[in-house]
């Protein structure tokens, strides 16, 4: 196990650069994220086995997110508590190149587009999920995760790719569920997935006139906070909640919004095809393993990291229950933390490896599987 320590900040995020395997990034937040700047490191692991810091840019408010672009090897976005998303390049000054400014609420996850790597989607507490290219300063495309279930994309005129928007910020509307997480497929360049605050999962497709194509209760009513693809079964998906659970679906098995019909104040959803039960708390963060279709890792503010072996496939119909309970399903347990661990992130290069990050200050990197 390998460490660092971001004094005065607490982790919210940390990943992987896709083009070094020894470097990582890591958004921090002062005081919680509750108040006062944020500060984005870039750590590079040694031969030797420490873990230095090869750069570093102060924010002015805290920062819950980090995405590596999948372009460019020295650029990297970052998430702020201003509702900004900062572009900076590592080996340029303290100040970010470029600076992307319409959500009204902390914007709480970027995710670079895998497949078409001109793209990044943002979600944040204002309820929304947008859609941009780094090139411009405008959002191509705004989502909305609205209690009446509609899509609020401002404009669809095809453009290139993608559907343009209007440049407007988006309206506060205290109506509005907190997008917590939004991430693209890595199957599919014009899907996005996202979850929210009041339990719905949705999956859009910015090539429609109408972009949102499902919507379901995933977690009975609680808040989900966390979602990803399979990176190999196109059609599975995880999502995490405040319900100290991790549900796998398949959305083969899930009506599209054509054939749904949930009623105002509905808390239930649809059966998933696989429960991982273990933590304690709230599960902040679920990622699928890079290297394998049945392996995934979740944190949780129980201070733990956990990593599960799904014993479902894409042939499953029906749920083994004797294979959903805790000791069979968890394979690891990383119990290094002292507060709440807020994000996770699989190596790309050394399967099984992993880096951690939470409140306690701290940046691990152990192996998970």
């Amino acid at each position: 196990m390998l460490s660092f320590r971001t004094p005065g900040y607490n982790g919210y995020s940390v990943k992987y650069s896709p083009f070094y395997d020894n470097k990582l990034a890591v958004a921090s937040a002062a005081n919680y994220g509750l108040v006062g700047n944020g500060k984005l490191w870039i750590l590079s692991i040694q031969n030797d086995g420490r873990i230095i810091p090869e750069a570093s840019f102060e924010t002015q408010d805290g920062l819950f997110d980090v995405a590596w672009s999948e372009l460019h090897e020295n650029h990297i976005l970052a998430s702020s508590g201003d509702g900004s998303i900062s572009l900076f390049d590592t080996t340029l000054s303290k100040f970010p190149i470029s600076k992307f400014r319409e959500h009204t609420r902390e914007v709480f996850s970027v995710y670079w587009n895998l497949v078409d790597k001109t793209l990044f989607c943002s979600s944040s507490w204002d309820g929304s999920v947008k859609v941009w290219n780094p090139s411009r300063k405008q959002s191509l495309m705004t989502l909305s995760s609205a209690k009446d279930l509609t899509s609020k994309a401002e404009s669809l005129s095809p453009v290139g790719k993608v559907p343009l928007s209007s440049s407007r910020p988006t309206p506060y509307n205290p109506n509005n569920d907190c997008a917590y997480q939004a991430v693209f497929s890595p199957h599919n360049a014009s899907l996005i997935l996202s979850v929210n605050s009041a339990s719905h999962c949705q999956l859009w497709d910015i090539r429609q006139p109408n972009p949102l194509t499902m919507d379901f209760i995933s977690h009975n009513g609680l808040e989900t906070l966390a979602c990803d693809f399979n990176k190999y079964r196109q059609s599975v998906i995880a999502t995490a909640s405040v319900d100290k659970s991790v549900k796998i679906w398949d959305l083969r098995m899930i009506p599209n919004i054509k054939h749904q019909f949930l009623p105002l104040g509905n808390k239930i959803g649809p059966s998933p095809l696989n429960k991982l039960v273990g933590h304690d708390f709230a599960v902040r963060k679920v990622i699928w393993s890079p290297h394998s279709s049945d392996i995934l890792m979740s944190c949780s503010y129980d201070m733990t990291c956990k990593v599960w072996k799904d014993y479902t496939d894409d042939r499953a119909k029906f749920l083994n229950s004797m294979k959903l309970r805790h000791g069979k399903a968890l394979i690891n347990s990383f119990e290094g933390h002292r507060e709440f661990v807020m994000g996770c992130d699989w190596s790309l290069w050394g399967a099984g490896f992993a880096a951690s990050t939470g409140w306690d200050e701290m940046v691990y990197v152990w192996k998970a599987a």
